[in-house]
């Protein structure tokens, strides 16, 4: 796998951090996968837009044959392995998905950050959000087949319903929001998080969680649930828990049942998320 520069680290992980909050919801999901593991890096003919359903429809300029021996060249690759609802495989498969990814994107989104963003109104007007399928060739033009071919052998994506285009849009349009967001202004919080307050992960990005979402704040002050200077507690939380949590509860549950960690911590379901994603571990790049 590619190095990613040093200067282009933070984004790496913002944008890694991204994929897998998508993988985990789509593995999470109750439809049962099949068990694939995930092929290595190959490079291919054709140009890269061509090349992204080459598992599954001959393209013009693409050799029918190379298809067909590079989807059996993944079947034969079915073994009894963990599958990605083993941490470590899921861990590993992240990385690897992210670090064949992000290297295609524009450089100049590759250090792109909040500030460097506001200022470039061309910018924003070329990357337009949302991003959909038809945007993320123009995004990843170069981006190497053997990431759809992974994708697919997972069963992450199914053309035609989910192609690698239509798994990757909302990834890069969560990726540039969060790179688009300014930071956040202090909020009253009883200590200075140190990792993600549910899972203890603490090398990749947290984002505040309004304990009682802003959703029901006026309805939580009139109908007596919490005070007024109770609104703005919040939890930092990784990309992947806080999209658990929204999952978990809707709002008015959230704040009336779960308006504290401790509080959540005390479920069951909770508990059993925060052991299985606390132990996603990436490798050192």
């Amino acid at each position: 796998m590619m190095t990613i520069p040093e200067d282009q680290q933070r984004n790496y992980e913002i944008f890694r951090d991204c994929l897998s909050t998508a993988l985990i919801e789509k593995i999470s999901q109750p439809e049962p996968k099949t068990k694939r593991k995930f092929r290595s890096k190959k490079h291919s003919t054709g140009s890269p837009v061509q090349s992204r359903n080459a598992t599954t429809t001959p393209h013009l300029g693409v050799d029918a044959k190379a298809q067909t021996e590079a989807k059996a060249q993944i079947e034969a690759e079915v073994e009894a392995d963990p599958d990605l609802s083993n941490a470590d495989s899921l861990a590993d498969f992240a990385d690897y998905i992210a670090a064949e990814t992000f290297p295609a994107l524009p450089a100049e989104l590759k250090t792109l950050d909040y500030y460097s963003y506001v200022k470039d109104t061309d910018l924003q007007s070329r990357y337009a959000l949302p991003l959909t399928g038809f945007d993320t060739p123009l995004l990843l033009p170069s981006l190497d087949p053997s990431v759809a071919d992974s994708l697919s052998a997972y069963a992450i994506t199914s053309e035609p319903t989910q192609g690698v285009d239509e798994f990757l849009a909302p990834i890069l349009t969560s990726y540039l929001t969060s790179l688009s967001t300014p930071p956040p202004a202090p909020r009253a919080t009883l200590r200075e998080a140190e990792g993600c307050e549910l899972c203890g992960r603490d090398w990749i990005n947290l984002s505040y969680h309004h304990l009682i979402p802003r959703y029901v704040h006026a309805k939580a002050v009139r109908r007596g649930w919490h005070r007024e200077e109770d609104l703005q507690n919040v939890a930092w939380l990784c990309g992947a828990c806080h999209r658990f949590v929204h999952r978990f509860a809707g709002h008015e549950e959230l704040a009336r049942k779960y308006y504290t960690v401790e509080l959540l911590m005390e479920e069951e379901g909770v508990k059993r998320w925060v052991d299985w994603v606390g132990r996603l571990r990436w490798k050192g790049r």
